[in-house]
């Protein structure tokens, strides 16, 4: 087909594929060889998905996918810095690249590339040449570099978010029109392609700029002509950068290519030699998948790993296509139990609510999903409104076509309580909260969410979206289409049902999908323990203490946010007074004016906008020779404690309880530790007085009080059981200050004779050690010079040899396997280990410390799941996790039993699986308030 009017091309950035199926997928290795092939499995489905979805009308007549080849290019001679900081390849992605090439190939899809030139430059030629013979062109890229070739027939696709980037979505981005973004690049410079540009002139700046003086060339030469003296001279100094950077920038349109148009027509793929790469690969379910597309029979693969290791390659879930026309919706209790029927039948099912809020406490029901089998999945509509109605009254009117709330309720309580039943979510807690408010108690469960986490703690996160396109190659229905954003936004209950239906119960179906991938892979990598175990069975414990809540005196933080407000402007006057004017102190640049222009300062550095950088560690580097930054660090601490704690705070009192129920997430972070949101309780500041005094809002019911349970040096404490110090083993044992013990050793001064300073050093090197501090870290936290700090931290590892060890024996475990362990199985991966540059040394940091932090919230996770059994016979409930400390609301008759028990439980939360050499310790606190109890 000669190429001209009423053809449409698309161009695919082979390299954004790449790098997108890299990053998207774990670590892959081919069975029978160990080649990685992570990478190759996320091109393969992300180009079978583009063919699948590009059927019909307006499918393409041509299609390439275009490659970079090689690092050097023209720009290179133009500027040898141009792309010089970007890391280098990662080493398991290297001897994938070629195989991208043979994938493309063997979809029959032309793959072209050119040495020499960039893969956009072959772009924008093909695009121009296909706009120039009246045809279309489709570039498949999010890149932003290519919308300058925007117009005329010429558009972009971001296939990750599936969405169109025509003239106005490039307006939108940088604020001029395609022909004009090489000028606003070339301004604005590229820190990812190191292209200089103006520096302190931003996106922003530049198109201000440019949309004045109409192009680049008018702009430079009527430099004089700008009002703000400093960028008028920065202009005028950088002439000849910001040239060159336009030439950096600007794509070659006009390359002589050794191919036409006519080369690219779209081939259908020769089913021999597309499955035969695809069997070399050993990709077993995509095989399948288009072996049944195809309707030939699929070629045998070796069979070198009959469970399915890989993820994202696991026979089942992800052989049957995704039909959003086949879920159904239930309006009426004979389909509602037609699907119960089936769910009894089955032994499981999948559960989804839809509601109004992500706020659990907040949130009304709206509806419920199920699915009971890959594909096939029914929304069950409940509270939706009639948005139709135009009467004053009208958006709290039920739409029609709904069961009854009361009446599906009852229908649905006995299957989600059927000890016989498993309920499977994906995030689980919310779900279960949503039903308790209710009165329905959702058992026994399994939650995708947390299965994911078990797997793959430290490589992705764990979202249903995120899964979805992983794991089942499968992009989920958007919602924000449906809500709409801004002030247009609204809640879930005023979607049209019909528009609800897919959505919601794709959600079910994809969770029952997740989980038909996950669980066999929890047996087969060995983690099933530790989901059974410290995973599942914190659902329930965690949910039923954030529906308890705790209470907070809205009075106190009243008081306090007026006593922060006025510390806050004395402050301000001291600062003023200091800095011989007044300025906003909240504001960097015109504090970095101050310190750095007025004042002449030492260490000042200037980011890309051109702006001083006055953060904390600059500040707290000044403040030990001046007194303004000194100031300066207290008034930001005081607007911290203000605007994130004593103002948010009261806010999240619940108006019906009078308490603050916060939201923890179980896979938050990669170790295991909780995170706390909505509000975050976990950060409250301890170290400085103001920031205790917080907690002295957080009171007892009447009659009862706050009683606090933290763990003493669980860290340290599992750091000499894991690396074997038997002098820290000893201390731990016999009950000595294990600070004091370490500066007797390192120091050689006796315990008798100890003092306090000596001690606090002792201190931060214990702490600093396990979270890999350098001795620049230490110098500064003790403020001593960096190589006093080295010496100690020499000494350290000296007295200690068995750390050093330990640090050593862990990263070569990391670099072989790709993970760490906690001591109770817990794998925690490790991506990062094995690269180069920055991200390295925190990478071995991250790992050393892992095994370290993750066995002490292993430890708490196991007294947090017994605890309310312990408890179950006292007048008492589990309010609160913070790290290493659990805190109670008990009645003050119980006070005492509370805390023997809970004692108990939590010092020997470790045993029988793991017994620690050094035994732990639990301080017990109790007062009126969190503030006197912790």
């Amino acid at each position: 087909m000669t190429f001209g009017k009423g053809c449409h091309l698309h161009l695919i950035d082979g390299s954004a594929f790449i790098f997108r199926a890299y990053h998207a997928l774990p670590p892959l290795t081919r069975k029978s060889d160990g080649l990685p092939i992570g990478a190759v499995s996320g091109f393969c489905n992300m180009l079978q998905r583009y063919i699948d979805g590009n059927s019909g009308p307006d499918a393409p007549t041509h299609v390439a996918v275009i490659f970079d080849k090689g690092s050097h290019t023209f720009r290179n001679d133009l500027y040898d810095q141009y792309k010089a900081n970007r890391d280098a390849m990662p080493e398991d992605l290297r001897p994938q690249i070629p195989l991208t090439r043979s994938a493309t190939e063997a979809f029959n899809i032309a793959c072209k590339e050119m040495e020499g030139f960039e893969a956009d430059d072959i772009i924008a030629t093909l695009a121009v040449q296909a706009r120039e013979a009246g045809g279309r062109c489709t570039i498949i890229s999010s890149d932003k570099d290519l919308m300058q070739l925007v117009g005329g027939g010429v558009e972009m696709l971001d296939a990750m978010k599936n969405k169109r980037i025509d003239t106005e979505g490039v307006e939108e981005k940088f604020g001029v029109g395609p022909d004009r973004v090489v000028d606003v690049q070339a301004l604005a410079g590229d820190s990812v392609d190191n292209v200089p540009g103006a520096p302190g002139i931003g996106i922003k700046t530049a198109a201000l700029l440019i949309n004045e003086f109409g192009d680049l060339e008018t702009l430079l030469e009527r430099a004089e002509e700008i009002k703000q003296p400093k960028r008028r001279q920065t202009l005028i100094d950088h002439a000849d950068q910001i040239r060159l950077s336009k030439q950096l920038v600007t794509l070659d349109d006009k390359m002589d290519l050794p191919f036409t148009l006519d080369d690219l027509e779209v081939r259908d793929p020769e089913p021999d030699t597309l499955l035969g790469f695809l069997a070399e690969m050993e990709f077993r379910t995509l095989t399948k998948r288009i072996s049944d597309a195809l309707d030939v029979e699929p070629p045998v693969i070796a069979d070198t790993d009959p469970a399915g290791a890989n993820p994202g390659d696991a026979p089942g879930p992800a052989d049957v296509p995704f039909d959003a026309s086949k879920y159904e919706c239930v309006r009426d209790a004979a389909a509602l139990q037609a699907w119960l029927d089936r769910i009894y039948e089955r032994g499981y099912v999948a559960v989804d609510t839809e509601t109004t809020s992500l706020n659990e406490m907040r949130a009304d029901l709206v509806g419920v999903s199920l699915c009971v089998e890959a594909g096939e999945a029914c929304y069950i509509p409940l509270q939706h409104k009639d948005g139709s109605a135009d009467d004053l009254f009208g958006s709290d009117a039920l739409a029609e076509g709904q069961m009854g709330l009361r009446e599906a309720l009852e229908m649905l309580k006995p299957m989600l309580e059927d000890e016989s039943v498993l309920k499977i979510g994906q995030n689980m807690k919310y779900d279960a909260k949503i039903f308790a408010n209710e009165g329905i108690t959702v058992a026994p469960i399994d939650d995708t969410m947390l299965m994911s986490y078990a797997l793959n703690a430290g490589l992705h996160n764990h979202s249903m979206d995120s899964l979805s396109e992983r794991y089942l190659s499968h992009s989920p229905i958007p919602i924000k289409p449906l809500l709409g954003t801004g002030k247009s936004a609204i809640t879930f209950d005023k979607v049209k049902i019909d528009e609800a239906v897919p959505y919601a119960a794709e959600d079910a179906d994809i969770t029952l999908r997740l989980w038909q991938s996950f669980k066999p892979q929890l047996h087969q990598k060995q983690v099933t323990v530790v989901y059974e175990t410290l995973e599942r069975p914190m659902v329930p414990v965690l949910a039923q203490m954030e529906r308890t809540g705790i209470k907070v005196d809205r009075d106190t933080l009243s008081r306090m946010s007026n006593a922060f407000a006025q510390k806050m402007a004395g402050l301000e006057a001291e600062i003023h007074e200091l800095a011989g004017q007044s300025f906003n102190v909240g504001s960097p640049a015109q504090l970095g004016e101050i310190l750095f222009d007025k004042m002449g300062l030492e260490g000042g550095k200037k980011g890309k906008t051109g702006k001083y950088s006055t953060g904390a560690d600059i500040l707290e580097d000044l403040a030990t020779e001046h007194e303004l930054p000194a100031r300066v660090l207290d008034w930001r601490q005081m607007s911290k404690l203000k605007s994130t704690y004593t103002d948010a705070l009261q806010d999240h009192i619940n108006a019906d309880t009078g308490r603050v129920h916060t939201s923890y997430s179980i896979a938050g972070a990669n170790t295991g530790r909780l995170a706390s949101t909505d509000p975050n309780l976990q950060n409250i500041p301890i170290r400085t007085e103001e920031g205790r005094r917080i907690r002295e809002a957080f009171v007892a019911d009447e009659g009862k009080t706050l009683v606090a349970l933290d763990y003493s040096q669980i860290e340290l404490r599992i750091l000499a059981h894991i690396a074997d110090i038997p002098a820290l083993k000893q201390a731990f044992s016999d009950g000595i200050d294990i600070h004091a013990m370490t500066a007797s050793e390192m120091f050689d001064v006796p315990l008798e004779e100890m003092t306090p300073e000596v001690r606090r050093q002792a201190k931060a090197i214990n702490f600093g050690v396990i979270y890999g501090i350098s001795g620049f870290g230490l110098a500064r936290n003790l403020r001593i010079p960096r190589a006093e700090a080295q010496a100690f931290i020499d000494t350290y590892f000296e007295r200690f040899p068995g750390i050093r060890a330990y640090m050593d024996d862990t990263t070569k475990f990391a670099k072989e396997h790709g993970y760490v362990q906690t001591l109770f199985g817990r794998k925690i991966h490790t991506p990062e280990i094995n690269a180069k540059g920055p991200t390295a040394g925190f990478a071995k940091r991250a790992a050393i410390n892992a095994p370290i932090q993750g066995t002490a919230a292993d430890v708490i996770r196991r007294a947090m799941i017994r605890m309310p059994a312990a408890i179950e016979a006292l007048p008492a409930k589990m309010l609160l996790q913070v790290h290493d400390e659990l805190v109670f609301e008990v009645e003050d008759s119980a006070i005492d039993d509370l805390i023997g028990t809970a004692r108990e439980v939590m010092e020997g939360a470790s045993m029988p699986v793991v017994k620690l050499d050094v035994p732990l310790i639990v301080d017990a606190g109790q007062g009126a308030n969190w503030a006197e109890a912790h």
